[in-house]
Order: C-alpha cells, then sequence, then structure tokens
C-alpha cells in the first residue's frame, strides 16, 4: 500500500513537471481495495484493470521499472511505451490491462474466466470496476453469463463514491450496489474497502468458492478517491470532506499501520524501513524510466508481442 501511495505521489510530481504527459488517474485513497483483493490470488490468476490501474498493476506484482517508463512513454515500458498510464499490461501476471473504456474489463474478465473452465483449471478472474462502471450495461450481461455458466469470476466494486465528478448519490438509486448481484443468483457482499484485512477477508471467500465450482461473486468496496478524476479536471468536491478521509481514522495505510503497531507486530523504526524500501525503489524506476529510449517512430505498427 505504501508502494502504490508513493508511486501516486511520485507521479503526480512528474505529471506536473511534464515528464508524464496524457490523462492520469490516480489511486490514492484506496489502496486497502487493491492489496486486499490480489493479495487473496495466486500468480495463475487473472487481473483485469480499469483506467485508474496503477494500484492495481502494483498490488498484481507489476515491475515499477517497466510501468514508470510506460508512463513515461519509453520502449521498455510494459507496453513498450504505447499505452501510458491508461493501458498498463503484463500477461506473465495475468493482468490483462487497464482499460480507457468505462466498465470494459468486464466482460474480458468474464471471458477469461471462461477460459479457465474451459480448460479445466482451478484458475479465477478480478474485474475491478468503480460505481460508474457499475452502471454500464455489460456488467448485467456479463453476471447473466457468469451465473448461468457458474463461471470463476469474482466482480470487485470499488465503490469510490465519485463518477468522474459526478456524486454516487446522483448516478445510484439505491444506497448499496452490490445487492444488484441477486437476481442473478450471484452471491455478493460489502468489504470496508479502506480496511486491507475485511478486503483480503471477503475476496478470500470468492476465491475459495470460485476456485471450487462454486461460480462468481459480486464485492462492493466502500472506499474514496482523494485525488480529482484526472490530472487535467478541477476538482469541485467539498475540502472538508476531502480532508475527512485523509484522517487516520479513515485513511487506509493509516489504519494498517496503526493496527500493526498495536498489537506490536511491527515497529515503528520496521515501518520507517519499509518507507525508506519504497522511496530508493521509486528512485530507481524513475531514474531507469528517464534513461531509457522514445519508441522509433519506425517502429509505430510494429505488433507489441509475438504470437
Amino acid at each position: 500500500m505504501i508502494t502504490i501511495r508513493r508511486f501516486e505521489e511520485r507521479v503526480k510530481v512528474l505529471y506536473r513537471a511534464k515528464e508524464i504527459t496524457g490523462a492520469i488517474h490516480l489511486y490514492i485513497g484506496e489502496e486497502a481495495t487493491a492489496v486486499g483483493t490480489c493479495e487473496a490470488l495466486e500468480p495463475g490468476d487473472y487481473v483485469t484493470s480499469t483506467h485508474r490501474s496503477h494500484g492495481h498493476c502494483i498490488a498484481r506484482g507489476l515491475d515499477l521499472k517497466r510501468m514508470m517508463a510506460e508512463m513515461m512513454g519509453r520502449e521498455t515500458g510494459v507496453s513498450r511505451g504505447r499505452g501510458g498510464s491508461m493501458h498498463q499490461f503484463d500477461i506473465s501476471l495475468g493482468f490483462l490491462g487497464g482499460n480507457g473504456i468505462v466498465g470494459g474489463g468486464i466482460a474480458l474478465a468474464t471471458g477469461a474466466a471462461f477460459s479457465a473452465k474451459y480448460r479445466n483449471t482451478d484458475r479465477v478472474a478480478v474485474c475491478f470496476f468503480s460505481e460508474g462502471g457499475a452502471n454500464q450495461g455489460v456488467l448485467f450481461e456479463s453476471l447473466n453469463m457468469a451465473s448461468l455458466w457458474t463461471l470463476p469470476v469474482i466482480f470487485v466494486c470499488e465503490n469510490n463514491r465519485y463518477a468522474a465528478t459526478t456524486p454516487v448519490e446522483k448516478s445510484v438509486c439505491s444506497q448499496d450496489i452490490a445487492p444488484r448481484a441477486e437476481p442473478f443468483g450471484v452471491p455478493w457482499s460489502i468489504a470496508d474497502g479502506n480496511d486491507v484485512l475485511d478486503v483480503y477477508r471477503h475476496v478470500s471467500e470468492a476465491v475459495a468458492r470460485a476456485r471450487q465450482a462454486g461460480g462468481a461473486t459480486f464485492i462492493e468496496c466502500k472506499t474514496y478517491r482523494v485525488e480529482p478524476h484526472c490530472g487535467i479536471i478541477a476538482d469541485g468536491r467539498d475540502k472538508r470532506e476531502i480532508e475527512l478521509w485523509r484522517t487516520p481514522e479513515k485513511d487506509p495505510i493509516a489504519r494498517f499501520e496503526h493496527m500493526l503497531l498495536t498489537e506490536s507486530i511491527l515497529t515503528p523504526e520496521e515501518i520507517a524501513g519499509v518507507r525508506q524500501e519504497v522511496e530508493r525503489d521509486l528512485d530507481e524506476a524513475i531514474e531507469f524510466a528517464r534513461k531509457s529510449p522514445f519508441p522509433a517512430p519506425e517502429t509505430a505498427g510494429d505488433a507489441l508481442w509475438a504470437d
């Protein structure tokens, strides 16, 4: 979670310095949902992401150097500099990519789950999407198919309260989104998206069920996006609301650190050591990206990956 937070904060600085261009969608405040979910998975499982993909990438284990190089549009990036912020990708880790289409990863994860079942494996697929993405018709089509065919897919709705600049109260007709799965016969639950252990418990149960041919699960994680929708849109939210979600009682990292210290699992010195290690890793990633070449113009039409 610290790596995700600091990666995003460093990206924010690089964006303002114009070393990163295009649209960026930061994940600050939602770290517990990505980490709690991905920690419940195994290396062979599949993950689809959103336009706000950096946290999912890091939680899934993508290489920080290649991620940063992709952010800077370099040939050494995970998508060879062609995708940028929204299109991080690593098939070797089962990470099937971010997506510029809202809700675009939902059907892709459902397809990956079908593939896993068709090949008689015990692999599962997870798709991340927001409360805004939950209003896309593809979710209902995918829920129907996942239920009909008992597919091993976990639908993880990151309810961060805002679809771009639209508050959830103006786009969703009910307090909770997870019960939308009920008419399709898909079990659902609601997790505290800012409590990494609570997310892990919910997702672990869903993963175990899917591996045992129990089918799909819908999990809504209640969280909050602290940063504006993206780097080019002004934030019109009430500053008091944002500061409330930054408090130690709500911030996912502060909450987890408090638990680790209170239960004597880690010492303050050990946590400081973790933070120092993260800074070294990010320094190396930025340096790697800066030294990497831009893609040669004559390779623009080349396939990114060999068959």
